[in-house]
């Protein structure tokens, strides 16, 4: 590899304000159903929706031109940041498709089913909200700056003319 992309903390920041948006809205959302205030909870949850992918692309878009910063803790929390990161990336990639057909199955009023899978879907899509807020921080606010080491963003690892 020639180069490493620079590292950029202007994404990494929008997509942790992302996605601890995204957390609070699923709890309000969450909220309103159980007060029974069913337009609200749809407000609400169209919007947890909208601004989970607008997590989603910038993440995407961060990921393909700048390289990710490597964690540099050491001692007991370092397999606890690598339980967390790994839990996290498993159980978003996973929840996503769920999430589609949670909000499908809404949208075309199917509620019963809707309740049924969002009972599971839910609770995942919670934690993997706060849990990349929790990476964010772990990684670029409760570290020495000084210690942020790039490492290879998604064009580094193609082969040269792709």
């Amino acid at each position: 590899m020639d180069s490493l992309a620079p590292t950029n903390f202007f994404f990494p920041t929008v997509n942790s304000i992302l996605n601890g948006s995204a957390g609070l809205l699923l709890i309000w959302g969450w909220w309103a159903i159980k007060q029974d205030r069913r337009d609200l909870h749809k407000k609400v949850m169209l919007a947890a929706f909208g601004v989970s992918a607008a997590f989603l692309a910038s993440y995407l878009y961060y990921h393909f031109h700048y390289a990710s910063v490597r964690y540099q803790g050491s001692g007991w929390i370092r397999p606890v940041y690598f339980f967390i990161l790994i839990t996290h990336i498993i159980l978003a990639t996973a929840n996503l498709p769920f999430i589609l057909r949670t909000v499908f199955l809404a949208f075309k009023g199917r509620y019963a089913e809707h309740a049924r899978l969002a009972r599971w879907v839910w609770p995942v899509w919670v934690y993997v909200s706060i849990t990349g807020v929790l990476v964010y921080f772990m990684l670029y606010i409760w570290i020495d700056p000084s210690l942020q080491q790039p490492s290879l963003s998604i064009p580094d690892l193609l082969p040269k003319g792709t």
